[in-house]
């Protein structure tokens, strides 16, 4: 054989080994990271935001997140983790006007909107909320 004929075989298999690496992750979807819903403030939010990078806003076709946001969302995942493997539920208050659920993986967060003075992580939470119903949604917040 040839040192042209070889290189060519070499490059058809290296181009097959790549087809086939690469059609191997097909069809392969990402976990998602949550859902939030918030209820009581205004029209409802659902929010379900992908590992992958996208964000579906309550009824609406799945759209891509921004990297800052979705680091944020993968951030509040990990910071909620153990809080929904407990089922964290916090009644509302008095004061309270808004409520928000999230689902994750291992189990549900459930807190009114006055649970962020002396819960960090839910007032991430909240936050999160009204910055990917506007920045990713296009939405009021």
């Amino acid at each position: 054989m040839t040192r042209a004929r070889r290189v060519m075989v070499l490059m058809a298999a290296t181009v097959a080994a790549v087809a086939a690496i690469v059609g191997c992750g097909l069809g392969i979807t990402s976990p998602d990271l949550f859902v939030l819903t918030r209820t009581g403030v205004g029209d409802k939010l659902t929010l379900l935001i992908n590992d992958g990078g996208s964000i579906k806003c309550n009824d609406r076709a799945p759209r891509p997140l921004a990297e800052p946001l979705l680091l944020q969302a993968r951030d509040l995942a990990t910071a909620l983790a153990l809080d929904a493997k407990q089922h964290l539920s916090i009644p509302p208050s008095a004061r309270s006007v808004a409520h928000f659920t999230i689902k994750l993986q291992d189990g549900t967060v459930s807190f009114p909107d006055t649970a962020g003075a002396s819960h960090h992580e839910l007032a991430q939470a909240e936050l999160f909320a009204v910055t990917a119903a506007k920045d990713g949604c296009g939405l009021k917040g």
